[in-house]
Parts: C-alpha cells; sequence; structure tokens
C-alpha cells in the first residue's frame, strides 16, 4: 500500500510539471559579428597570413518546452551564409563558408510584469561548410548570452538578445582540408563568434 501511494504521488507530480510545462518555438534572426582572426599557414609554401570570417546576418530558430523556474529548455539551430576573407591566399574571399549551430540549452528569466530579462547558456556543435570542395569541419562549441523578452499576450513574446559562442578548433591542426591533401594549417585554440538577435516566440 506505501509503494502504490509513493507511486501515485510521483504520478501526480509528474503530471503537475508537465501541466505547467508550455511547448515554444522562436524563429529569430539577426546579425553576426566578431569571428576570431585565424593565423593560416600554406603547408608547400609556408605563407603564411590571416584568415577571418566575415560578418553578416543569420537566422534560425528554437524550439523546447518552458520550466517552472522561471525560465525554459531548448534546442537551438542558428545558420550564416558567409565567406573566408584572407589577402595572401586569394585577392579578397578565400571560399564561400556556411556556419551552423547546434545547440541545447536552457534560460532563467528575471520576470518583471511583462518584461522578462534573462540569461541562456547551450553547448552543441558548430558545423562549418565551405565551397571550393574543401572539406567540413564540425566542431564542440558552448554558448551564453543575455536579453529580454516581452510578453504580448500570455502566449506570445518579442525577444532580443546578444550571444557569443566558443568553437573549439583545437590549435596547429590541418583544417579545410581540399580533395587530394590538407594544404591549409590552422594556429588557434578557439574561435569566438558573436550574435545579435530579434524573434518572435510562441507557446503552445
Amino acid at each position: 500500500m506505501q509503494y502504490k501511494a509513493t507511486v501515485s504521488l510521483v504520478s501526480l507530480a509528474l503530471l503537475a510539471t508537465s501541466a505547467q510545462a508550455e511547448v515554444f518555438v522562436a524563429p529569430f534572426g539577426g546579425y553576426s559579428f566578431g569571428s576570431t582572426e585565424f593565423d593560416i599557414g600554406d603547408l608547400n609554401s609556408q605563407q603564411t597570413d590571416k584568415l577571418k570570417i566575415t560578418e553578416s546576418e543569420h537566422y534560425g530558430f528554437m524550439a523546447g518546452v518552458t520550466t517552472k523556474d522561471p525560465g525554459n529548455i531548448y534546442f537551438l539551430y542558428s545558420t550564416q551564409k558567409t565567406d573566408l576573407r584572407s589577402n595572401a591566399f586569394s585577392a579578397d574571399v578565400f571560399t564561400d563558408l556556411d556556419v551552423d549551430y547546434f545547440h541545447v540549452g536552457g534560460s532563467l528569466f528575471f520576470p518583471n510584469g511583462r518584461v522578462k530579462p534573462y540569461v541562456t547558456v547551450t553547448a552543441g556543435v558548430t558545423h562549418m561548410r565551405p565551397s571550393n570542395d574543401f572539406s567540413t569541419e564540425t566542431r564542440f562549441s558552448m554558448g551564453f548570452g543575455g536579453g529580454v523578452a516581452y510578453d504580448i499576450t500570455s502566449q506570445v513574446a518579442l525577444f532580443a538578445d546578444v550571444r557569443g559562442y566558443a568553437t573549439f578548433v583545437n590549435s596547429n591542426n590541418s583544417f579545410f582540408c581540399g580533395p587530394n591533401e590538407c594544404v591549409w594549417n590552422i594556429s588557434a585554440d578557439i574561435m569566438w563568434q558573436g550574435q545579435g538577435n530579434i524573434g518572435l516566440e510562441v507557446k503552445f
């Protein structure tokens, strides 16, 4: 009897938690900036130069559930179409590049009426897809940020935030290999990139 009562209480607690949680989707767009400048070298000619991801627009979405903290847990996808720019190895653009973030994270809100400042942290991978037959690169990354949401209604909120992403690229490794060999060597440990976002959250 005691076991059944305990199970019943746990079940009721889980149901109550589920009832309080709301599913949400939050499309957003923004601008990516402040990418780390890499020191790179040509392994054949021994030339050196600096390489940087060009600032540009991005877009994406978050999908997750709210928590009673108050806060949320979510999956984030962000994609940026940009390029790598270098002075020595090409006249202007080294290669076109797509930068994707696949992250899981959570936020903690500090409500004040309709206005809800928040902090957020995420972890996942950064997927970089260059053109010109160079290899794609996938690296572990972490993110952190802060922002503010404004409840238009109980189910719809407008939000804006600033996020920083740290991608662990590892120093002195071949990077963006060509079809036959890896000719580029990058000297860096972490690639930093910032984002400014604005979006709309809809709860169900």
